[in-house]
C-alpha cells in the first residue's frame, strides 16, 4: 500500500505543474495580445501620408514661406503702389494657404518645415540688394519664376496624389497660384517697363 501511494504521488505534483506553466504561458500569452492591442490604435490613430504625398506637402510650405518672405521684403522695399498691393495679396494669400496646409499636414501625421529653402532665402538676399525700380523689377521677376515651379508642383499633385484629401487641396488652391502666376506676369512687364525709363 506504502509503495502503491508513494508511486501514485507523482501524478498529482506534475499536473500541478503542467497547470501552473500553462496559467503562467496563458498570461504571458494574453499580456503580449493586450499590448500588441494597444500598439495599434496608436499607429493608426493619424494615418501615415504617403511619401510623394508628404514630400508635396513639405515643397508646398516651404514655397509659401519663400512667399511670405518676399513679399514682407517687397512691402518693405518696392517703389510702385502696384508692387507693393502684389506682395500684400502674396502675403495674405499664402498665409491663408499656408494655416490650410498645416492643418491638413497634421491630420496626415506629417511634420512640415517651419521656413523657406536656403535657396529661396539666397534669393531673397539678392532681392535685398536692390533699390527703387530695379528693386520692383527683379521682385517682378522672381515672382514670376516661383509661381511658375508653385503651378507645376501642384498640378503634379491635383493629378497624382494618392491621399483624396491632399488630391482635393492641391486643386483647390492650384487656381490661385495660376491667378497669381499672370499677376506676376504682367507685373514684371511693367515694372520692366519702368526700369527702362530709369
Amino acid at each position: 500500500m506504502a509503495i502503491l501511494s508513494t508511486s501514485r504521488r507523482p501524478a498529482p505534483s506534475a499536473i500541478a505543474v503542467i497547470a501552473a506553466a500553462s496559467v503562467a504561458l496563458g498570461g504571458l500569452l494574453a499580456s503580449g495580445f493586450a499590448s500588441a492591442q494597444a500598439t495599434v490604435p496608436a499607429s493608426a490613430s493619424a494615418p501615415r501620408a504617403a511619401h510623394a504625398d508628404s514630400s508635396f506637402m513639405k515643397n508646398a510650405a516651404e514655397s509659401s514661406f519663400a512667399e511670405i518672405d518676399a513679399g514682407n521684403l517687397a512691402l518693405q522695399k518696392g517703389s510702385g503702389a502696384e508692387v507693393k498691393s502684389f506682395a500684400q495679396k502674396m502675403v495674405d494669400d499664402h498665409k491663408k494657404a499656408d494655416a490650410e496646409l498645416q492643418a491638413l499636414a497634421a491630420s496626415k501625421g506629417v511634420k512640415l518645415p517651419t521656413e523657406a529653402t536656403m535657396v529661396a532665402k539666397g534669393k531673397t538676399k539678392l532681392l535685398e540688394k536692390r533699390d527703387g525700380t530695379g528693386f520692383d523689377h527683379a521682385y517682378a521677376e522672381n515672382q514670376v519664376s516661383a509661381h511658375k515651379d508653385a503651378v507645376k508642383l501642384f498640378e503634379k499633385a491635383a493629378k497624382d496624389a494618392k491621399d483624396a484629401d491632399v488630391k482635393a487641396w492641391a486643386a483647390k488652391t492650384l487656381p490661385t497660384l495660376q491667378h497669381h502666376l499672370q499677376e506676376a506676369q504682367a507685373l514684371e512687364a511693367g515694372t520692366k517697363a519702368a526700369d527702362k525709363k530709369k
